[in-house]
């Protein structure tokens, strides 16, 4: 049994180390506790540094709260003052919020979007236009058009890692170059491409081997209307270091794999934080981002979950 002398005091630890722990955590876990915990803490978690990567998609029983998820990110980009470097939104995102981002992030390098449905070709465009050093994206169950892809890759340079992913359709007589095309013809320094359920056909693929020289690892799980045969499967191969076939599994794939005949529809899930903050005079964060109306609220919520 661990007695009081050998309880180890974490406020003990140096700043580097705590702030090194707590740049782990996502920022849900960030703005909704860890931040509580003390001063020290607290001033930690206000460095911009801390903010230089921004994860929201660690969600889990929260999804339910009525929280306002994208004022919360506003928050956690504010507090990057202009140091961001990576971000990942899931389940939630505006045209809006997009561009907000892409306005105080002009350094940028990793943007992955997922499951957000309020964002545009329009929105992903005037964002794209702000981020001349993006090198990493992923669009991944997106209602996103090949004019917005091209229009990222003309803006987009420095693009070498491209993530389009939909849910697999078996219906083979609905193809679709578009896309391929617009990869091929704007995206030339791409190093990993991801086309999961892709309706493109190997007349795409030829565009995409042709417009992507460098291509070292390329994702063609349940694009099935590519089949890989002949002298296409022999330069993918000799080009490829990493390829995955459409028909390969997808163990290790994060999202739905079952293929649908008339495409798929994934639910958005309502989901918040609480910003509860005894550690100064400032609640203007957890009013902001919950739904408590007056001082009364905060105390109801702190004695119920504090």
């Amino acid at each position: 049994m661990t007695t009081a002398s050998e309880t180890r005091n974490w406020l003990e630890l140096p700043l580097d180390v705590t702030a090194s722990i707590l740049s782990r955590l996502g920022a849900i876990e960030i703005l909704n506790s860890a931040q509580s915990v003390c001063c020290q803490w607290r001033k930690i978690c206000k460095d911009p540094l801390m903010w230089r990567s921004i994860d929201m998609h660690k969600l889990g029983e929260v999804c339910d709260m009525d929280y306002d998820l994208e004022k919360m990110c506003v928050h956690a980009v504010d507090r990057s003052c202009g140091n961001l470097l990576d971000i990942n939104v899931e389940h939630f995102g505006s045209d809006e919020l997009l561009i907000y981002i892409a306005e105080r992030s002009g350094h940028l390098k990793r943007l992955r979007l997922v499951l957000c449905y309020n964002i545009s070709d329009e929105g992903l465009s005037e964002a794209a236009s702000k981020l001349p050093f993006l090198e990493e994206l992923e669009i991944s169950h997106c209602s996103i058009s090949k004019d917005a892809l091209e229009t990222v890759g003309r803006c987009c340079p420095l693009l070498k890692s491209f993530k389009f992913n939909i849910q697999g359709c078996r219906r083979f007589r609905v193809e679709s170059d578009d896309d391929a095309l617009a990869i091929a013809q704007t995206m030339p320094n791409l190093h990993n491409l991801q086309l999961f359920g892709n309706r493109l056909t190997n007349d795409g693929l030829q565009a995409i081997l042709n417009g992507c020289p460098y291509l070292e690892s390329l994702d063609l799980r349940q694009c099935f209307n590519v089949s890989l045969e002949g002298n296409l499967e022999k330069r993918c191969v000799e080009c490829i270091k990493d390829l995955r076939r459409p028909y390969d599994s997808t163990h290790d794939y994060e999202f739905d794999t079952e293929v649908h005949d008339t495409g798929s529809s994934d639910e958005d899930y309502p989901s918040g934080i609480s910003d509860i903050d005894l550690m100064s005079d400032d609640y203007d964060d957890y009013f902001e981002f919950s739904g408590a109306s007056d001082i009364s609220d905060f105390y109801d919520e702190y004695l119920v979950f504090g």
